[in-house]
C-alpha cells in the first residue's frame, strides 16, 4: 500500500517561510514524478512544483523564484520550500506520486494546510 505522508504545514506571517515534507512508503524513483499540488477554497486543484525521476524540476509560474521543490533519495522524502510567502499561497497542499506506464497509478497525501496571515 502506497502512502504519501505530507508535513510542515501551518500559519506563517506574509514574508516567513515554511517547508513542506512528502515522504513516501517506498523509493520515490518508482514514480514517474512528485509534486506539489495546492487547492484553495472555491477553486480547483492546481500544481505548485514538480520533479522527476531524472532531476527535473518544474514551477508555476505564480511561485517561480519564492519555493525550491527538492528531494533526498535516501529518506525517499520530497520537499517544498516556501519563501516569501503571500496570503494568495495561503491553500491545502497536496503531494502527488503518479505512474504513467502500462498501468496509471495516482497516489495523493491527504494534504497540509498553509496559511498565510498576518
Amino acid at each position: 500500500q502506497v502512502q504519501l505522508v505530507e508535513s510542515g504545514g501551518g500559519l506563517v506571517q506574509p514574508g516567513g517561510s515554511l517547508r513542506l515534507s512528502c515522504a513516501a512508503s517506498g523509493s520515490i524513483f518508482a514514480y514517474t514524478y512528485m509534486g506539489w499540488y495546492r487547492q484553495a477554497p472555491g477553486k480547483q486543484r492546481d500544481l505548485v512544483a514538480s520533479i522527476t525521476r531524472a532531476g527535473t524540476t518544474n514551477y508555476a509560474d505564480s511561485v517561480k523564484g519564492r519555493f525550491t521543490i527538492s528531494r533526498d533519495n535516501a529518506k525517499n522524502t520530497v520537499y517544498l520550500q516556501m519563501n516569501a510567502l503571500k496570503s494568495e499561497d495561503t491553500a491545502v497542499y497536496y503531494c502527488r506520486a503518479p505512474i504513467y506506464g502500462s498501468t496509471f497509478y495516482d497516489y495523493w497525501g491527504q494534504g497540509t494546510q498553509v496559511t498565510v496571515s498576518s
